[in-house]
């Protein structure tokens, strides 16, 4: 074997490492999903709202933000009265950190659910990228 061939050889094991070691954008999600939910949840969002985790799922490319609401906000008719779709439409659209991921079409989901009556959905929304781009 001759220098140029071990060197393209020593190239080629180096390059393959590297792609072998790079995980998907749908990895990369759900590993950032499940990390901010163990290290940072729940966290206080405002007084009243709670966000409990943040869950990634693959099948459908969906980030849901899975929050608790209390107080004031644990009432359905604050939900059925506000335009809260349109209050997290215009965050999604200009949230920074998102941008990786609604370059790649992903869908953003936002679930309230009710301190005092524990289950109750209170609001429930998926936003698409036909609905932010």
């Amino acid at each position: 074997m001759n220098r140029n061939s071990i060197h393209l050889l020593l190239f080629l094991a180096t390059a393959l490492t590297l792609v072998a070691c790079q995980e998907t954008l749908e990895e990369r999600c759900a590993r950032e999903a499940r990390t901010y939910t163990e290290k940072k949840c729940p966290v206080l969002v405002t007084e009243g709202v709670m966000l409990d985790s943040l869950i990634f799922q693959q099948s459908t490319h969906t980030l849901s933000y899975c929050y608790t609401a209390s107080d004031f906000y644990d009432n359905a008719d604050f939900y059925a009265n506000n335009d809260i779709r349109g209050i997290l439409l215009k965050a999604v659209k200009n949230e920074p950190e998102m941008k990786l991921y609604k370059d790649a079409g992903y869908n953003f989901r936002y679930v309230y659910y009710s301190q005092k009556n524990s289950g109750t959905k209170l609001f429930d929304t998926t936003f698409r990228s036909k609905d932010y781009q």
